[in-house]
């Protein structure tokens, strides 16, 4: 089998290669399942097991991981509330010769999670950090989400309070990409409605719930459809969300542009009309499609409500 190998040009290994355990005075970030246990790599679990530390972001979380693969270390908290305090720690721990490795409840530390602080502490003290690469909610979503865009914007989580995440969506929802956000189950629908009235109800909504975990979902549906969709079924809120919205179609761009243009003629309709008659009077007016100022009035009376 060595043989063969060679003459393909490839080394030859053992069936079960050897470990590769944590080396003293290094910081690694690594990634950790998003719910499938079984989502964790052969080097994270090789670091993990032999590491001095390990810095986990909700000690009881991590407790079950840890426990599932036998790893006694015990994790100490590495959270936002003390993250600052903790980054002087473990540059003193990597200083002293020990390995830390830094953890997150799920996914990839310092991607919209705790992190960030402690691994910008250590660089500045020109100590050794190394990236064990694995789960993301991101981009676990966007692989099996079926994107026209090449590119995307990664916009976490976005702001609780309305007025705050409009003006954020307001900033990005013409750029020609596909925009990638998380939200829990209490605002998804008020997202949802401020990002149809945003990017405008032409654009495809990818909802990924739950992955990797029992209930996962993946769905696209047009952003027009996605109050609708999300109405149809009480469980389709539930649990943790990526929402990806697709950049607007290639023929589209221009038009969905003069649309939110004509946002303010829409909203004064709405005062006297229904969304569907208002929608027929900016067209007549415009000249713009009525679907998409149907779905700009829809967007509009929700979240007027």
């Amino acid at each position: 089998m060595a043989a063969a190998a060679e003459r393909e040009g490839v080394a030859a290994t053992s069936v079960r290669p050897a470990g590769q355990p944590a080396k003293a005075g290094t910081l690694y970030v690594v990634a950790t399942p998003l719910g499938n246990l079984r989502d964790l790599t052969l080097r994270a679990l090789d670091v993990l097991a032999s590491a001095d530390v390990i810095g986990a972001e909700d000690t009881r979380v991590s407790s079950v991981l840890l426990r599932h693969y036998g790893i006694a270390t015990r994790a100490v908290s590495i959270r936002e509330h003390n993250e600052q305090k903790r980054a002087v720690e473990v540059v003193g721990w990597l200083a002293a010769g020990r390995s830390v490795a830094l953890i997150t409840d799920a996914g990839t530390p310092g991607v919209s999670d705790p992190g960030a602080r402690v691994v910008a502490a250590v660089h500045a003290a020109g100590l050794p950090v190394v990236p064990v690469p694995g789960a993301n909610a991101a981009v676990a979503a966007i692989s099996a989400a079926g994107l026209a865009a090449e590119e995307f914007l990664l916009l976490g989580f976005l702001p609780a309070q309305p007025r705050a995440r409009r003006a954020v969506l307001d900033r990005v929802a013409a750029l020609p990409c596909a925009l990638v956000c998380y939200e829990a189950p209490h605002r998804v629908r008020a997202t949802v409605a401020d990002l149809a009235t945003a990017c405008g109800g032409l654009r495809t909504l990818v909802v990924a719930r739950e992955l990797t975990k029992l209930h996962e979902t993946i769905a696209r549906v047009p952003l027009i459809e996605a109050p609708a969709w999300f109405a149809a079924d009480a469980n389709r809120e539930r649990g943790e969300f990526v929402l990806i919205v697709d950049r607007a179609p290639d023929a589209g761009v221009e038009a969905l542009a003069d649309v939110a243009s004509a946002r303010p003629l829409v909203a004064a309709l709405l005062d006297e009309l229904p969304p569907a008659r208002a929608a027929r009077v900016a067209a007549a007016a415009t000249g713009l499609p009525r679907d998409a100022l149907y779905s700009l009035a829809l967007s509009l009376r929700g979240s007027d409500g």
